[in-house]
């Protein structure tokens, strides 16, 4: 039995599967990750402040013009579309055996491709509250002038910035409490597209007391000795497979993305 075979049996006997993404689950989406060799903090971006940096709450106060150049160059990608593992987990949701996605990204791609229940712990990119009055506009919002970088509310006149966790910032509590009790009651978790060094959100899986424990990703995480599957292959094309198996027990595709 293929591993792909064997992920299809364990979602096949799955009621209350949850996956946990990072980064990795975006980048057959055309989004860069951040710590592999071509990730954004790997790349030379300026002269006087390293990547880490120029996503951090204190940049955002005292280099806003900088801290939103870098934004809108690196962190925004206007054209992304899910792949096919955003659309089989939603498919896994739809067919009632994943009750959640709890993810790192800031993308909104798992609920462009229809999942319902997703719990960002990182934000997301696609929603710009003001700061003063906590109006949310929409990302293309904060592009609409490129001669003025810093957007700004138009109601109250304070900048509005985007709804991510930035460096120094801390993760939604609500969120993060909806994400523990999803992990906690599932009986399987897929963890996939994170090398699970990002604390704290790496450490939510230790709440995870389930049967079935899944790693899919490209390099060997801190859970691998722990899992009852190891997939080493990209992951959106492995649960795009595993999902294909399993309804349709079939090598090609034959559900709508």
């Amino acid at each position: 039995m293929s591993k792909v075979d064997e992920l299809a049996e364990i979602l096949k006997n799955s009621r209350k599967a949850v996956f946990f993404g990072g980064a990795g689950m975006s980048t057959e989406s055309g989004i860069p990750d951040f710590r592999s060799a071509d990730g954004i903090y790997s790349q030379s971006l300026n002269q006087k402040f390293r990547p880490e940096e120029m996503a951090s709450h204190s940049f955002l106060v005292n280099h806003p013009e900088e801290f939103f150049e870098f934004y809108r160059q690196r962190m925004m990608f206007m054209n992304a579309k899910p792949n096919e593992g955003h659309f089989a987990l939603a498919t896994l949701e739809e067919q009632g055996i994943l009750k959640a996605v709890v993810t790192q990204n800031i993308d909104g791609l798992h609920q462009m491709a229809g999942s319902k229940t997703v719990y960002e712990l990182h934000g997301s990119s696609l929603r710009w509250p003001c700061i003063k009055c906590g109006k949310v506009y929409p990302m293309e919002y904060a592009l609409q002038d490129e001669n003025k970088p810093i957007p700004h509310c138009a109601d109250c006149g304070d900048v509005v910035r985007p709804g991510v966790v930035l460096y120094e910032e801390g993760l939604d509590d609500e969120i993060v409490e909806n994400a523990i009790k999803a992990i906690g009651e599932a009986d399987t978790l897929i963890v996939g597209g994170t090398s699970l060094v990002v604390y704290p959100a790496a450490g939510m899986i230790r709440y995870f007391r389930g049967k079935n424990l899944v790693i899919i990703n490209k390099t060997e995480t801190s859970a691998d000795s722990r899992a009852n599957l190891v997939i080493r292959e990209p992951i959106g094309e492995t649960l795009h497979k595993a999902v294909n198996r399993l309804f349709h027990n079939e090598n090609e595709a034959t559900y709508e993305n």
